[in-house]
């Protein structure tokens, strides 16, 4: 009886499972050999090295053997830590060495290819390749090419080879539980069933579930600037994670993670992706959030936190004074500001000793302005920093030969004349060169502080400096186009320093303050950085964005997001990326649309996409399920009831759920009326909590790119959510929902929710 094509593919795999335990076996026993040569190495080091430092050819010697000590030990923990990987990776290969096939036959050629493709690269003791690594650039044709004809690009050109196959295969612990041929990029059914699994408090790779639009993003490697607009649950942070991966391996050995940052939307969020590149045996990239990034270059000013610049009152002036900071013409006005700098304008600080002024600010200012004008703002700096460590000295040098010194000097007991000598020999041609010596260390010990304050450029008044630049705003920008008179923006400045008194500031003024410091000491930003990659683009200002251009200026950026979900800069997000048109060259600009959403149901995309008024485009995947369900309660009480109920029905379908809130208060409340009930949940406090398995309760600015099996949107009433510039809000918390979403609203629902077709959602008012 012939064997059906599963049989033969599985016999297949077992072959494949075979050699993988045998690779597995070679690469423990390289760890083992590494370590053991480690220990040898420090063994013979510790029993054989003699330390001569009699003679200088001695003490080189000596320094010879242990850099050769050194280097062998590196090189031992390098093989070690290789080995490790590999053998991370083939254990993972083993579960399930490979997800697709293509059979594709080269121009010219009568026979055909196969090519099995999965996690990593994997060959036979003859160096045949047994299965392609997803990222190789074959593996496109799997992703990018329907039947016939196919075009792929490879480091030396593009290739065209006719594909006669495509097969997937969903595999557990190395069995094949079913496969199929198909047509298209990744089979509807595959994507089904993937789709269909249970969240996580962890993001997975989605290398088996690559769209065409998605390949596209992870194999671009021209951009300079690539913007991916993608709905929600539409795959732009999974492709872009595996995009991260696929450069990793595109270019290694000439990049690697820690030339890669990853900007995300919170700190929870870095916790639910933190297992995507070490699942693909890569390690993660440097991630933070843009309020860590300012943070770490403030540590004695509090920036604004996200739940704070949620919960702003931002109407009128305020939101119009925001709108100036926020803009690019702002960047512009802070540029031509610095630059104006050069010629007059700086603010300086007296530098103090003992409550008295050493260095007076009008001194410091003349050093300043007395360079001549081609000395920019950073060689202005560093050339005043020098002049006064020479005044510096030359006043140590007076200070040294005063009697008040010489006598305190000769009073010092032996151990703190020990200090003062430090590792100098003392060796001296007679006594008052050795005094005058040790009367100048006196000295310096005595104005450490000074000359501390003189590198760290502490005479620099960057506070006065960003109050006189936001005076000067009105004779650089016509406040007028923001609907703004002078008297109104003299009120906002008050404000920031009432902040700036209590060192404080908020996260619309840290950028412009932090681009002014910058400017005026010349720091060039961080130039190694290769890739930067911004998540939730929609919530960064345009001064953000020049901001962190000018950080990273040698730097490849993708930006990602989604237009609809703007939390924090509400309607200016939609003129973000024609302002980022001006900031990038236009020809190595690429934007990318995803516009169907895979994350929920047909029926909660149906829904969400409803509650959008004149939004981005969004299609559904047909994965069907439930209707949203409304519940409508008179009371608390009876809404409190309706959420146990609601938890119970989700643990028994084994369904991870979320209540999320509009703010902090409100989700406190709610943790502590069902902990009276006895129902168990975690309430997330702040971004900087670890996602945890069960129910959780998030306030709605801190659910962003996460996703869950139920959604419970808590107190969607008229009270809540009541004005127009919250419908993105409201859309971000529904598309949160994989298969589940449940709204609860006391008395009258949100008027938000009128834009959505009846037929699309259950009713249930009680």
């Amino acid at each position: 009886m012939a064997e059906s094509i599963k049989q033969q593919e599985q016999k297949r795999m077992d072959r494949v499972v075979d050699q993988i335990k045998q690779a597995q076996k070679k690469a423990q026993k390289n760890i083992a050999t590494a370590k053991s040569d480690a220990q040898a190495i420090q063994d013979d080091f510790k029993n054989n090295l003699r330390i001569k430092t009699g003679t200088y050819s001695g003490m080189m010697e000596t320094a010879l053997t242990v850099r050769q000590q050194q280097q062998q030990l590196a090189e031992r923990e390098n093989n070690r830590t290789q080995a490790a990987k590999r053998l991370d990776v083939l254990e993972k290969m083993e579960k399930k060495p490979y997800f697709a096939r293509v059979d594709i036959k080269e121009q010219g050629e009568q026979k055909q290819e196969k090519i099995y493709i999965g996690l990593a690269s994997f060959s036979d003791e003859k160096d045949r390749f047994l299965v392609y690594d997803w990222r190789a650039p074959i593996s496109s044709v799997y992703y990018d090419g329907g039947l016939g004809k196919v075009e792929y690009t490879t480091p030396v050109g593009k290739r065209e080879v006719e594909l006669e196959l495509k097969r997937q295969f969903m595999v557990e612990d190395g069995k094949i539980v079913t496969l199929f041929d198909t047509d298209e990029t990744v089979g509807d059914q595959m994507l089904l069933e993937v789709l269909d699994e249970g969240s996580d408090t962890k993001m997975r790779s989605i290398v088996t579930t690559i769209q065409k639009e998605q390949n596209k993003i992870i194999r671009d490697t021209d951009s300079e600037l690539l913007f991916v607009q993608g709905a929600a649950g539409s795959g732009k942070t999974s492709a872009v994670l595996q995009r991260v991966a696929y450069l990793l391996y595109r270019y290694r050995g000439n990049l690697n993670s820690g030339q890669v940052v990853l900007f995300s939307p919170n700190q929870l969020f870095n916790d639910y992706i933190d297992q995507v590149l070490p699942e693909l045996g890569e390690q993660n990239m440097v991630q933070m959030t843009y309020h860590q990034f300012t943070n770490r270059r403030l540590p004695k000013v509090r920036v604004e936190t996200l739940q704070e610049r949620f919960e702003e009152e931002n109407q009128g002036i305020d939101q119009k004074i925001k709108a100036v900071k926020d803009s690019l013409k702002f960047f512009k006005v802070a540029t031509a500001y610095s630059n104006y700098l050069e010629k007059s304008g700086m603010r300086f600080k007296n530098i103090m000793h003992n409550g008295e002024i050493f260095f007076s600010k009008k001194e410091i200012r003349d050093i300043y302005y007395s360079f001549n004008e081609n000395y920019h703002l950073g060689n202005r700096l560093s050339a005043t920093k020098e002049a006064l460590i020479k005044r510096l000295n030359s006043k140590v040098a007076q200070a040294a030969k005063t009697d008040e010194v010489q006598k305190a000097v000769q009073d010092l007991s032996q151990q703190q004349l020990n200090e003062l000598y430090g590792d100098q020999p003392r060796n001296f041609e007679n006594g008052d060169k050795e005094l005058n010596f040790l009367a100048r260390q006196y000295v310096m010990q005595d104005y450490k502080k000074i000359q501390v304050a003189i590198m760290r450029n502490r005479f620099l008044n960057i506070n006065a400096q960003y109050v006189h630049f936001l005076r000067s705003v009105p004779e650089l920008l016509d406040l007028s186009e923001f609907e703004l008179t002078k008297a109104e923006w003299e009120a906002g400045i008050e404000k920031t320093i009432s902040m700036l008194k209590q060192r404080r500031l908020s996260l619309t003024d840290v950028t412009p303050y932090l681009y002014l410091y910058d400017r005026i000491t010349g720091k060039k930003g961080e130039r190694d950085i290769k890739h930067v990659f911004i998540d939730e683009i929609q919530d960064y200002t345009a001064f953000q964005l020049a901001y962190l251009k000018t950080q990273f200026p040698r730097a490849k950026f993708t930006m990602l997001g989604d237009l609809n979900q703007a939390i924090f800069t509400k309607e200016n997000s939609h003129t973000l990326l024609s302002e980022l048109s001006t900031m990038f060259p236009k020809e190595k600009t690429k934007v990318v649309q995803l516009t169907t959403s895979y994350r929920s149901t047909q029926q909660i995309t149906d829904f969400t996409k409803e509650v959008l008024v004149n939004g981005e485009k969004v299609t559904t995947f047909e994965r069907n399920g439930k209707k949203p369900t409304i519940i409508v309660d008179q009371d608390k009480d009876a809404l409190v009831n309706d959420v146990v109920d609601i938890l119970a029905k989700n643990d028994a379908a084994k369904q991870t759920t979320a209540i999320i809130g509009k703010s902090l208060e409100e989700c406190e409340e709610l943790f502590n009326l069902l902990q009276a009930k006895g129902v168990k949940t975690t309430l997330i406090r702040t971004e900087n909590q670890r996602l945890v398995a069960g129910t959780l309760i998030v306030p709605s600015y801190l659910a962003k790119g996460l996703e869950f099996d139920a959604v419970i949107m808590w107190n969607a009433d008229q009270k809540n959510y009541h004005d127009e510039s919250e419908r993105q809000l409201v859309y971000t918390i529904c598309s949160r929902a994989m298969h589940q979403l449940d709204i609860l609203a006391i008395k009258e629902l949100s008027p938000l929710f009128a834009t959505v077709d009846k037929k699309l959602y259950h009713l249930i008012k009680r």
